[in-house]
C-alpha cells in the first residue's frame, strides 16, 4: 500500500524485522533495503559461524527483497557492510563479489561494536525501481 509517497516491500524469503521497521521501502525511483542480517526466515535464528556464510546469506535475501519489488542485484547503485571485525573484510569481499559480477555499486565498509543476534555482517542498500511494468501494458505504474 503506497501511502505518503512510499510502499512498504514485504518478501517472504527474507526474515521478518527484528524491529520497528521494514525490509523495504520505495520511495520515489528508489528501493531502501534495511540492513539485512543472516537470519533464516523462518525460525529468525542466526546461519553461518564465518562472515562468509553470513555474506551469502544476506546477499540472497537482499535479492529476494528486491525481486519483490521488481528490482534485482543490478539495480543496486550503494551498499554499506557492517563488519564486527575488519579482518572478515576479505572473505566478504570475496562473496560479495560473486553478487557483482559487473559494474558493482558504490559501497562503504565499517568496523561496527556488535550487530544484532551476534551477527558478524549486516549489509543494507539502495537501488533503483521500474516506474513502469513494461512497455507492452501500456507503462502501468507498478504497485506494491
Amino acid at each position: 500500500m503506497e501511502q505518503y509517497g512510499k510502499s512498504v516491500i514485504e518478501a517472504p524469503g527474507a526474515p521478518t524485522p527484528i524491529g520497528p521497521y521494514s525490509q523495504a521501502v520505495r520511495a520515489g525511483g528508489l528501493i531502501f533495503v534495511s540492513g539485512q542480517l543472516a537470519l533464516d526466515p523462518t525460525s529468525g535464528e542466526l546461519v553461518g559461524t564465518d562472515a562468509a556464510e553470513q555474506t551469502r546469506l544476506v546477499m540472497k535475501h537482499i535479492e529476494s527483497i528486491l525481486d519483490v519489488a521488481q528490482s534485482g542485484l543490478a539495480r543496486i547503485v550503494k551498499t554499506t557492510i557492517y563488519l564486527t571485525d575488519l579482518a572478515d573484510f576479505s572473505a566478504v569481499n570475496d562473496v560479495y563479489a560473486e553478487s557483482f559480477p559487473m559494474d558493482p555499486p558504490a559501497r562503504s565498509t565499517v568496523q561496527v561494536a556488535a550487530l544484532p543476534k551476534g551477527a558478524r555482517v549486516e549489509i543494507e542498500a539502495v537501488a533503483t525501481a521500474p516506474t513502469t511494468s513494461s512497455a507492452a501494458d501500456g507503462g502501468t505504474p507498478l504497485m506494491f
